[in-house]
């Protein structure tokens, strides 16, 4: 394409004002690629992985890369395989986080379960929790979206005495069906993804769990459809992704047989959303009346706003007074909405 006249590729995004200045400084009309090859990429790149969130929250990436190979995805040929950041790295940033008074930090990555797997020594996600979890000042620990199967009875152990952990987890299901997973390459069953649902269920009272759903999936025939909504209305997910397949050229999934068409998909997906909806709404009822400790994040329209550590967002009326952002409150809703728990003096 003639009027590119510069191509990065994801490694080197990191150094985009660099290149850009180079680019102005000598005048390189069309000049070549500058993208590695991101299989040949073995170390995590460590650029300041935080990205804050008004000034309570900060995401922490602690992870890139991904092996997995699910059949609908190009993720791993864009970002390459599993490279970890380094403990030490992430420690001193969440540090420095703290001490400028954000008590909430969110770990994520592109499969963060896959974290600390190309460490020589044994050290993974669970390690790394433990010793943020040391950190004084740091309240939250929210974990991203995780792989179902890092949920066994080694990683709950360890994971139940660390007390700052949120109560939310968003386990990436994608089918109800486990032949429609099989094509995903999702290396897991729905039997499997219900025990650790229980085990979660088991261990907290309160635990929130959201999910993504990617519905009109090659080959997902009506009978596979009604099997994912009967799981998905048995598992009750507080709220759901809802994605349309989408053909990605060069993936498995996008050569497979018996695509469905965009209006099987659009009707499938509508069914889905409504459900996480009424979801919504059944959680909302069970919490009205009832305490809960929020977060606060912000002011808007009247209202502060704010999650309690298993996702509920909560309004309260602002009213005369002062200003709560970044603070601790205990409130009782007395009604809700579709989205929100209300709290009405």
């Amino acid at each position: 394409m003639p009027e590119i006249d510069l191509c990065l590729g994801t490694n080197e995004k990191k150094d985009i004002i660099s290149y850009v200045e180079d680019y102005c400084k000598n005048n390189r009309k069309n000049q070549a690629n500058i993208c590695d090859d991101v299989f040949k990429n073995n170390e995590y790149g460590d650029f300041g992985s935080v990205t804050y969130t008004e000034k309570i929250r900060a995401v922490i990436k602690v992870q890139d890369g991904c092996d997995r190979f699910c059949s609908y995805c190009l993720i791993p040929y864009a970002r390459g395989r599993v490279r970890s950041r380094k403990p030490e790295s992430v420690m001193a940033e969440i540090k420095e986080i703290a001490s400028k008074g954000i008590k909430e930090v969110v770990i994520t990555g592109i499969h963060v379960a896959s974290y600390g797997k190309d460490f020589a020594e044994d050290y993974g996600l669970i390690d790394l929790l433990e010793d943020i979890h040391q950190i004084e000042g740091i309240a939250r620990i929210r974990l991203g979206s995780i792989e179902p199967l890092l949920i066994n009875d080694e990683f709950l152990k360890r994971l139940r005495k660390l007390d700052k952990i949120c109560h939310h987890f968003h386990l990436s299901l994608q089918s109800g069906c486990t032949q429609t997973l099989q094509r995903m390459n999702r290396r897991y069953t729905t039997q499997q993804f219900e025990e650790i649902v229980q085990k979660l269920r088991n261990i907290y009272s309160d635990v929130i769990l959201t999910t993504d759903i990617i519905v009109g999936f090659p080959g997902e025939t009506d009978e596979e459809f009604e099997e994912t909504y009967q799981f998905l209305e048995k598992i009750k997910f507080y709220k759901m992704h809802i994605f349309k397949y989408s053909i990605r050229t060069g993936t498995k999934a996008a050569v497979m047989e018996n695509q469905v068409s965009n209006d099987l998909k659009e009707c499938r997906s509508k069914r889905l959303l409504q459900l996480s909806v009424e979801n919504q709404k059944f959680y909302h009822e069970q919490y009205r009346g009832k305490k809960v400790e929020i977060l606060v994040e912000e002011k808007e329209e009247g209202y502060y706003k704010g999650h309690t550590a298993n996702y509920l967002l909560v309004k309260v009326k602002a009213g005369n007074l002062p200003n709560l952002e970044n603070q601790m409150l205990m409130l009782k809703p007395n009604q809700f909405t579709q989205n929100e728990l209300v709290v009405e003096m």
